[in-house]
């Protein structure tokens, strides 16, 4: 039985923290209302705390189908594929402790309704997202297009484009099945931005304030001097991480590069917005331009599976040069480092690269990624904590 004090403490603190978030939402409201020209054109229905409001009733409600449709499937329609999955292994005589390759998940699950079925349909729902998304954005080109060139040349926080970089072939790929992907439409910041909202609340948890991205910016270590005037982020996306690190530092000079130039352009309009001088920058993470020993910490946000192995590689050699001595390199990642898992496992593996288009993931997976770290010139640190639970745990130190 729950004692009168129990309940009423917990209804207290539930009450405080409600109370908090509601405030840091007003907050954050007001803030992007106040600045200059955002009633006018940039928020058209107003917003939730940190996140604009979409451009219309019916596309909100699109998007909150998809999300109820990707919920559900969550708990009933891919609980009955992962059962008819048990089947087969019981059928075939394989023990589900057994490590398989994703091409032996592969050959087992390619001829199973219930499974096939449960792919298509999360499949479907995908498409439908991220069209309803594509379709309104490029329905109102100029509006969106006349927001991002009024943001680029202003600030707090500056953007830097290079519409002459040469997008290597390994990045043009469409990544979630995001159409255009992350360099092939001028909208794949907008896209990305409301389309993985609803992946969050699905896997880890609501994302639409910046949770996910301001908790593990909050959990990142630090040097052991103490001193952080520099922070990279390299692969940014749309800055959301980058952000929350300069939120976090107020003081530091924190830099977001990614190849995708639609995605650093509405990082840095978002930026802006949200009155953060964070710094965007068109730039390769495995050729940054930034000066040797430059940064006090390096981070990169579930990056590092979009890319092949070898350009892993060559990322953490620049991120190698670019630390500073006794600064800290901390990229947040899946754990890695098994080609073989049990079969359940690597049946979810082989689904993802699959129906959600991660092309590299299969070869992130194949090497370790720690320890490719801990060969170029960094240390690692032991019994550190997880920036973001449930990933690869990366403390490391530049030699």
């Amino acid at each position: 039985m729950i004692g009168r004090r129990q309940l009423f403490g917990a209804t207290a603190g539930a009450l405080v923290l409600s109370q908090t978030l509601r405030t840091e939402v007003a907050e954050a409201a007001a803030k992007m209302q106040a600045f200059p020209g955002s009633k006018k054109s940039y928020l058209p229905r107003g917003v939730d705390g940190r996140l604009a409001r979409l451009g219309t009733l019916d596309l909100e409600s699109q998007q909150d189908f998809t999300l109820g449709f990707r919920l559900m499937h969550g708990k009933e329609l891919r609980k009955a594929s992962a059962a008819a999955f048990e089947r087969v292994l019981e059928r075939e005589e394989i023990d589900p402790l057994t490590p398989l390759t994703h091409e032996q998940v592969r050959r087992l699950v390619e001829t199973e309704p219930a499974i096939n079925l449960a792919s298509k349909a999360w499949l479907a729902n995908q498409q439908v997202t991220w069209k309803t998304l594509r379709d309104h954005f490029h329905s109102k080109a100029d509006f969106y297009l006349s927001e991002m060139e009024a943001a680029d040349k202003s600030g707090p926080g500056v953007l830097e484009l290079a519409p002459d970089l040469d997008i290597p072939a390994y990045a043009r790929h469409e990544i979630h099945i995001q159409p255009g992907g992350y360099v092939g439409d001028p909208f794949a910041g907008h896209i990305y931005h409301y389309g993985t909202n609803s992946f969050y609340i699905s896997v880890i948890g609501h994302n639409e304030q910046d949770q996910v991205h301001k908790a593990t910016a909050s959990r990142l270590p630090t040097p052991e001097d103490g001193k952080v005037k520099r922070i990279l982020d390299m692969g940014c996306g749309i800055g959301q991480i980058t952000v929350a690190l300069k939120e976090r530092f107020p003081d530091a000079e924190v830099w977001g590069i990614d190849v995708g130039g639609p995605m650093v352009r509405y990082a840095h309009m978002r930026s802006r917005r949200l009155g953060v001088a964070t710094n965007f920058a068109q730039r390769l993470a495995e050729s940054s331009g930034f000066p040797d020993n430059y940064f006090d910490i390096v981070t990169s946000y579930i990056a590092h599976h979009e890319m092949p192995a070898e350009v892993t590689r060559n990322v953490i050699a620049e991120a190698q040069r670019v630390t500073r001595p006794g600064g800290v390199y901390y990229p947040v990642d899946f754990n890695s480092g098994g080609i073989k898992l049990p079969a359940r496992q690597m049946y979810s593996r082989w689904y993802d690269h699959r129906w959600n288009n991660e092309v590299w993931s299969l070869e992130y997976h194949s090497i370790n990624f720690t320890d490719e770290i801990a060969r170029r010139g960094f240390s690692v640190v032991k019994n550190a904590k997880p920036a973001l639970p449930g990933f690869g745990v990366r403390h490391t130190v530049r030699v």
